[in-house]
């Protein structure tokens, strides 16, 4: 199926290790597709939480549709994720294990359906951050020597 990404949170990878992602479903309205499908969502400020047997996204904001009149959703509400019992269980007991939270990672569109990437996750600490700057950089700069090679062949 053709995924068509709509927000992605990558300041995730810098703040945390992600080490297990899961695919979930989201549960939405109405109005909250419409605005999804017209790119205006955003998971700078979320974060997911167990309630009860299940797991909810807190903190999405998803921009009220214009044209939702009187039934338009707030914008920041919980949101219920799908998931099957034994990823629910995973997810609960790595968030039991020190320091490992559940973070999300990106929201798109897989077909009809609107999913989000979550990841089972460990805080860096600074040196951890400071490390992830330096590889990008080394990358970064590879791979303008590799392209001004090629230039010059």
């Amino acid at each position: 199926m053709s995924e068509k990404l709509i927000a992605s949170n990558r300041r995730a990878g810098y703040e945390y290790h992600l080490e297990q992602r899961f695919e979930a479903g989201l549960v939405l309205t109405g109005t909250e597709v419409k605005s999804l499908r017209q790119g205006k969502g955003n998971l700078q400020d979320a974060w997911c939480d167990f309630d009860g047997d299940g797991i909810v996204l807190k903190g999405l904001h998803i921009a009220p549709y214009e044209r939702g009149g009187y039934v338009n959703h707030e914008p920041t509400r919980p949101r219920r994720l799908l998931l099957r019992g034994e990823e629910i269980a995973k997810l609960r007991k790595g968030v039991e294990a020190k320091g490992y939270t559940i973070v999300p990672t990106k929201i798109y569109f897989s077909g009809q359906w609107a999913k989000v990437e979550i990841a089972l996750a460990k805080g860096k600490q600074l040196h951890d951050k400071r490390d992830s700057i330096a590889e990008r950089d080394t990358k970064r700069s590879l791979d303008r020597i590799r392209k001004g090679r090629r230039d010059e062949e």
